[in-house]
């Protein structure tokens, strides 16, 4: 097995674990749990085929990275505020339970 056949496969390991926890779960705790794992995923993905590329001198890969992982600081903190939000008002955090915001 080739090192970038590696990469990808865990990458697609967590990106399957982080799917499972997203839509399995009903703790929006654990779902944000889950969808950070599928972006680490996709941040592991962009790493392999940078450094395994044609050019790996441009920095690409690691621009895309970082832009990644500050969009995911941003998704964080405006999930766990609402999630707290939603816990001050309801006194739960399970997404069955908090069904009165449907259109």
């Amino acid at each position: 097995m080739t090192p970038l056949a590696g990469y990808l496969l865990l990458s697609a390991f967590l990106f399957a674990i982080g799917l499972a926890g997203a839509l399995t779960r009903r703790n929006a705790i654990i779902v944000l749990i889950g969808i950070e794992l599928m972006l680490n995923a996709a941040n592991l993905n962009f790493i392999a085929f940078w450094r395994y590329g044609a050019n790996p001198e441009a920095l690409t890969g690691i621009m895309f990275v970082i832009f990644a992982i500050a969009v995911a600081a941003a998704e964080a903190a405006v999930g766990l505020a609402l999630i707290i939000a939603i816990y001050r008002h309801y006194k739960t955090t399970n997404v069955d339970e908090v069904n009165i915001l449907k259109g």
